[in-house]
């Protein structure tokens, strides 16, 4: 059971089960819908002939289910998870309730990669690749810059704001030297994020820096509480507050960069769905690491569904996240009075 220091309740078996059904229901809900349905015993049929139980279905379903769905859906649940988590994280150490995954510069780092490879005509794998090394250098450019004695937080931070500014000004330029008619479409449908066409060669290179950095954050949730405090006041407790902010920083980095190589910049998750956790359950890790992790991964998923769903031609995903995110932000900061971190 989770301590929770607003309401001093613990988590009731109904979350716990809540939390875990929910990301699970998205994704078999998901496997039905796009532009052709599957009905659920269709599905389950399916999944039963993976596990050579029962005759698979055609060929196309079979496809459509395990060969273009399914690696999209794990994707997206990623993809959520990742972001959600990153933007806690963030806005814990900075105490920053605007922090977002990009507060260092590595989602404007990792785009400038990816634009960089449709210059150059890389492949898929190439691209992802390239994004996640300039997301990285984008942060450890950031750090550089901003590390030092006698500097908090504030001027990371900043740096980190120079640093996204100086890669969105080299995203520019590539688009400005790509090619109008092919590489120029290509960069713009990129850049606002999308994941169409990815497969398991995707999910390969991006899930092992997010599920690592999932796993080291939900082992640690415990300790993020003592993120927003001084060193003095940290030091009081027994912890190495350089240690664990390096820690969680790094783990917050690699899980933006890959989520960005795979599907683009995807914007509001890393803010929304940690805000609309501690409006629920409070400022307790404890119980808004797993609560980030299970409603990101629902969100994205859903947002992804709707988006190749809703019209023959999909839709961005960042721009559904946008149109759904802003209002329901709205609503929520009005309904409850503000935010707290």
């Amino acid at each position: 059971m989770y301590m929770d220091n607003k309401t001093n309740r613990t988590f009731s078996t109904k979350t716990i089960v809540i939390l875990i059904i929910a990301p699970v229901l998205a994704m078999t809900v998901s496997l039905c819908l796009g532009r052709l349905i599957i009905p659920p015993a269709i599905i389950l049929k399916s999944f039963l002939a993976k596990l050579g139980l029962s005759e698979g279905s055609s060929a196309q379903i079979e496809t459509v289910i395990w060969g273009i769905r399914f690696p999209r859906i794990l994707i997206a649940a990623l993809v959520g998870a990742g972001l959600s988590l990153a933007g806690l994280a963030f806005q814990g150490i900075f105490s920053n309730p605007l922090a977002t995954p990009d507060t260092l510069g590595v989602a404007s780092g990792s785009s400038f990669g990816a634009v960089l490879g449709i210059l150059l005509d890389f492949g898929l794998t190439g691209i992802q690749l390239i994004a996640m090394f300039f997301g990285l250098l984008a942060v450890f450019l950031t750090w550089v810059t901003g590390h030092g004695k006698n500097r908090g937080t504030t001027v990371m931070v900043l740096s980190g704001i120079m640093m996204g500014s100086l890669f969105n000004a080299l995203i520019s330029l590539v688009r400005y030297l790509a090619n109008t008619e092919t590489q120029l479409p290509a960069i713009t449908y990129w850049l606002m994020g999308s994941l169409s066409g990815r497969g398991y060669s995707t999910l390969a290179i991006g899930s092992p820096l997010i599920i690592t950095g999932c796993v080291i954050l939900f082992l640690l949730r415990w300790r993020l509480n003592i993120l927003p405090l001084n060193n003095d006041e940290a030091k009081a407790s027994g912890t190495n507050i350089r240690a664990l902010r390096a820690i969680t920083i790094l783990c917050a980095v690699g899980m933006t960069a890959s989520c960005v190589s795979m599907c683009g910049q995807v914007g509001w998750v890393g803010l929304l769905v940690p805000h609309m956790c501690r409006m629920r359950f409070g400022n307790n890790h404890m119980k808004l690491v797993p609560t980030c992790i299970s409603t990101g991964m629902t969100f994205v998923i859903i947002v992804d569904t709707i988006a190749r769903s809703m019209a023959t031609t999909e839709i961005p995903i960042s721009i559904l996240t946008a149109i759904i995110g802003a209002p329901y932000f709205i609503y929520l900061v009005r309904k409850n009075g503000g935010w707290s971190i």
